[in-house]
């Protein structure tokens, strides 16, 4: 089952796909059911409430504004060097432990919306990723009950100011630039998937030539290892979202350095999930409006 919220009109709404196309309703019709994350807030039977929105009207997806599946979740914990080639290119040893940082909310967009590459650097890169959003919260869940926990999976660019990133041994200021931070299109609930999502072939492409290429099978620290160890120090929380990591193939790496430039198109498939296409373009300097 795949679950989408959108606007339309101004109107939110929520819509579900289960292989014949989408169906749903908007704010003040009758049976709307909420949005996504105060349905995953509620622990909300998303496979229920899929199926009971599948024959409401039909909705056209390019009609739209899609949102994010989660637009403010309470944490975004990302996973750096997460898979071997990623590790190789970077000249970097295979770490015991997996490297987290945090994004924040101001940086997420949305699929089809424009990533936004600053005046401040020229060095925006790409990173394919897959995205967990946590159901139901816990402190120290162990891997056997990890899967428990997770309302569902969607894509992710974990897209990243490179210069701004290596600054400071800490990576926020480059993994935090307002509009770098492409999620959706849709949430896909964990029955549709392997376990943990594992097994799925994930590729970035750059203007459609493939850039990254590998398979969730070679993550170091799968889903549920990364719920576990995560949830020792930190609450998760229902619309937590986990960001696993990106293969190698990052521009950065590449020689000369390949940067997306405006004009641009940045695509991010997993396999039986779909795909995450973003445009870039120039950020206007000045201050954003309050």
């Amino acid at each position: 089952m795949r679950l989408v919220h959108f606007e339309m009109g101004g109107v939110a709404g929520i819509a579900a796909d289960e292989g014949s196309g989408w169906h749903g309703l908007v704010e003040h019709e009758d049976g709307f059911p909420g949005m996504l994350p105060a349905l995953i807030a509620q622990g909300a039977d998303l496979l229920r409430i899929g199926r009971e929105l599948l024959p409401e009207r039909a909705i056209d997806l390019s009609a739209v504004r899609l949102l994010p599946p989660v637009p403010t979740p309470p944490k975004i914990l990302c996973v750096g060097l997460n898979y071997d080639d990623h590790l190789e290119e970077s000249g970097l040893q295979k770490p015991v432990y997996p490297e987290i940082f945090a994004r924040f909310a101001t940086s997420l967009i949305a699929h089809g919306e424009p990533i936004r590459l600053p005046p401040e650097s020229p060095a925006l890169d790409f990173e394919s990723e897959l995205a967990v959003v946590i159901g139901k919260g816990g402190r120290r869940i162990s891997r056997q009950s990890a899967l428990d926990h997770v309302a569902g999976y969607s894509l992710f660019n974990d897209a990243t100011i490179r210069d701004f990133q290596m600054r400071t041994p800490q990576w926020t200021m480059g993994k935090n630039f307002d509009g770098t931070g492409a999620f959706g299109p849709w949430l896909v609930t964990p029955d549709a998937l392997p376990p943990g999502a594992r097994g799925l072939r994930i590729q970035g492409r750059l203007n459609g030539q493939v850039m990254q290429d590998s398979s969730t099978e070679l993550l170091i620290f799968d889903v549920p290892a990364l719920i576990d160890m995560i949830s020792v120090a930190i609450s998760l929380e229902p619309g937590d979202v986990i960001i696993t990591g990106t293969p190698g193939g990052i521009g950065a790496t590449r020689k000369p350095p390949v940067f997306m430039q405006p004009g641009d198109v940045f695509e991010v498939e997993i396999e039986r999930m779909g795909v995450l296409s973003n445009p870039v373009q120039r950020d206007s300097a000045g201050d954003a409006p309050p």
